[in-house]
């Protein structure tokens, strides 16, 4: 059953969890409204038990065209810095939680992608674009730069050529050189994306949701770490995820070293079976 908030809406499915920009009329643009509504519905449905994983799309043509300029950028000047940072307190709020969130989550670019979409596109932890879909910072069209994150985005994500190009210039990119790119992990014909996306879900879906937590956070931080720096993390995360879940660690190395009855190369153990004492 669908549960709307006006500019959000998301249905629960199978473990899946299909999140989505509402505001089709104006390309999915985040407002206030729209910002402050993605937060209420994270809070919703992080914590969930029939959900495993979170899917991040959009309603129409679009996953979203960036910040809405009238409501996000005028109107919110309109009352000064105070108006402003509340707006972006709203706005980057949100993203930053989806960069942390307690379960994996995926981006499902169906279409439009511009902007200060790059932020929710960075804070999933994997992407999928429709080919079709179109990507651009087009800040610098209307004079300003590529910021709340964006261009930050673009040089994680994206060689520095690329990234320079696509900021300078402005020019819209498709879904399949998105992929070329970096800023997604695959492009495939809009029909065609739901399912892979679908299929993706339900392999995350069937890990151990602590090991799965602990690597997302890890990836993350490491990226930033010297060596020896990140290291010490692993370590410490390592010993941390296994005091919390040391139950599913162990099952997973009995099925393995005593039944034999997977392969890590080859796919996850079967978690069903761990005790849940």
């Amino acid at each position: 059953m669908a549960n709307d908030h006006d500019t959000v809406a998301y249905d629960v499915e199978d473990g899946i969890a299909w999140l989505r920009f509402n505001r089709p009329d104006k390309r999915n643009a985040m407002s206030p409204t729209l910002n402050r509504a993605m937060t209420a519905a994270l809070d919703e449905l992080e914590f969930r038990d029939d959900v495993s994983v979170l899917v991040l799309t959009g309603e129409g043509q679009a996953w979203t065209a960036g910040m809405d300029l009238k409501e996000y950028f005028r109107e919110t000047e309109a009352h000064g810095l105070k108006g402003v940072r509340k707006a972006q307190s709203e706005s980057y709020g949100w993203w930053r939680r989806l960069r942390w969130y307690q379960k994996p989550t995926i981006a499902m670019v169906n279409g439009w992608c511009f902007g200060g979409g790059y932020g929710p596109l960075y804070a999933c932890d994997l992407a999928f674009a429709a080919e079709e879909a179109k990507f651009g910072l087009s800040e610098i069209n209307w004079g300003i730069l590529p910021g709340g994150g964006a261009t930050k985005v673009a040089v994680e994500l994206m060689p520095m050529r690329k990234a320079m190009y696509h900021a300078m210039t402005g020019e819209m990119i498709d879904g399949a050189t998105a992929a070329q790119w970096g800023l997604v992990n695959e492009a495939l014909p809009l029909d065609q994306l739901k399912a892979r996306v679908t299929e993706v879900a339900n392999v995350l879906a069937a890990k151990n949701p602590v090991a799965l937590k602990a690597t997302k956070d890890a990836v993350r931080r490491v990226g930033l770490m010297a060596y020896d720096e990140a290291e010490d993390y692993l370590v410490r995360a390592q010993e941390a995820a296994n005091s919390f879940d040391n139950e599913g660690r162990k099952e997973g190395i009995r099925q393995f070293i005593d039944e034999k009855s997977y392969k890590p190369g080859l796919g996850a153990y079967d978690k069903s079976r761990q005790s849940s004492d």
